[in-house]
């Protein structure tokens, strides 16, 4: 039974977690801005160059919807993730170790985060373009999100305390 779980964890992990982290990170790249496009740049789902010369950012609402549903549905599903890890440390006795409750804080932590300030954001840059810093304020929650994840995967590797 334990490597079933173990499985069902790893696998959850990679294709879910990792899904929404992807989806959450390239939400803000997409998601539509209300500025004015200069004439000939591509239409309204483009952006012109900026001010130092960079390439164009392409705007598309219709990927930022699908990466929103993504991110949404995808965080749903994760949470066999945390069902599946806590099913297992407590068929292996690990419930009290420190590397088991700091990973549990931390995956609350970005369940929260995606739930509370992550995907709210979203659904509102879809229903009311802005100017783009609200954008950028989701790209730094995006960083958080993924950051709390990557040292997740850390612990649970490293499993600091385990005295393994």
């Amino acid at each position: 039974m334990e490597h079933v779980l173990l499985s069902v964890h790893v696998l959850a992990s990679i294709v879910f977690v990792g899904g929404s982290a992807v989806a959450v990170s390239l939400f803000p790249r997409y998601a539509p801005i209300a500025v004015a496009v200069p004439a000939g740049t591509g239409g309204a789902d483009s952006v012109g160059a900026d001010s130092e010369g960079a390439e164009p950012e392409v705007r598309n609402r219709a990927v930022a919807v699908a990466l929103h549903r993504v991110t949404g549905g995808y965080a749903a599903f994760g949470l066999i993730v945390p069902l599946a890890g806590i099913a297992l440390a407590t068929l292996q006795g690990r419930m009290g170790e420190i590397w088991i409750t700091v990973s549990m804080l931390l995956t609350a932590v970005a369940g929260g985060l995606l739930a509370t300030q992550i995907h709210p954001r979203q659904r509102e840059a879809l229903r009311a373009p802005g100017d783009g810093r609200a954008l950028r304020t989701l790209s730094m929650l995006a960083g958080v999100y993924n950051l709390a994840w990557a040292v997740v995967v850390i612990i649970m590797i490293v499993r600091p305390g385990s005295g393994r």
